[in-house]
């Protein structure tokens, strides 16, 4: 809980048992339940080692608890910042649910849209994206959204964006940060707003010259029974945000595409 900064109260009650409190474990954890019942259930056990003769007997030395937790955490980003949601929700065969899907502890809600223009034109309007541009749907509920942060001691929308059109790595897009940039095929946002929880925005191009996908795709890694609260609760919301603003990213590149269409033909 330490290391995903969440705060614990401990309440001592008298009838709880460690089988009573595995039951309802996977209602206000991300823990399965199964995996849950079983660490609760060992806490009658002794697990403090005295015995010293493994580190007599054998040269690896295991490293500390805090030390493998947060190793587990690094791993475990690593392996989602690498993960192409085209490939994994595929494979998945896309179970789409109201509230997304469910990778292990992260929420994901991904949604594509097809236009007739190049992955460059396509992905023109993802990398011009915050700031004065805005977001292409439903503007004023993200300024509302900037303000609240404010208010939560947050960065707000205040920050903007970089004046050039081209991102990199480590720029500030209004209360993102770029995480990932490949020109015309990939940029990743994580949120420095105030959440319960880390949550990463991700948009993917991909395509021929003639005709590409856009994929937008929400992840959320929510902390504890709050940060499942604002998800779900939020949901209608972020259905009414998100898909607005991949429909008005597809707008945006289908009127480049007609503007550089019209000066072709003017030049000819």
């Amino acid at each position: 809980a330490r290391h995903r900064g969440k705060r614990l109260a401990m309440i001592p009650v008298p009838f709880l048992t460690p089988y009573l409190a595995s039951l309802w474990l996977g209602l206000v954890t991300p823990l399965y339940a199964r995996i849950g019942r079983k660490l609760i259930e060992s806490v009658v056990h002794s697990t403090v080692v005295r015995d010293q003769t493994a580190l007599t007997a054998f040269s690896i030395r295991p490293m500390g608890m805090e030390e493998a937790l947060q190793r587990a955490l690094i791993n475990e980003d690593r392996e989602f910042a690498a993960t192409r949601w085209s490939d994994a929700l595929s494979s998945a065969g896309e179970r789409r649910s109201w509230g997304g899907v469910r990778f292990g502890t992260r929420l994901v809600d991904s949604r594509t849209i097809v236009v007739p223009v190049s992955p460059g034109m396509a992905f023109a309007p993802i990398q011009q994206i915050g700031g004065a541009t805005g977001w292409y749907a439903w503007n004023m509920l993200w300024q509302l959204r900037g303000y609240l942060d404010l208010l939560g001691g947050g960065v707000g929308m205040r920050r903007g964006r970089p004046a050039s059109n081209v991102v990199r790595v480590g720029d500030a897009l209004d209360f993102w940060r770029v995480e990932a940039f490949e020109p015309n095929h990939l940029l990743r946002l994580v949120a420095e707003m105030k959440v319960p929880g880390r949550a990463w925005l991700e948009f993917e191009v991909t395509g021929n010259g003639t005709s590409s996908t856009i994929r937008q795709t929400a992840i959320f890694d929510p902390i504890g029974l709050t940060g499942l609260v604002y998800w779900y609760g939020l949901f209608p919301v972020h259905q009414l945000v998100f898909q607005g603003m991949l429909n008005g990213i597809a707008k945006a590149a289908l009127k480049e595409a007609r503007l550089e269409n019209l000066n072709k033909s003017s030049s000819q």
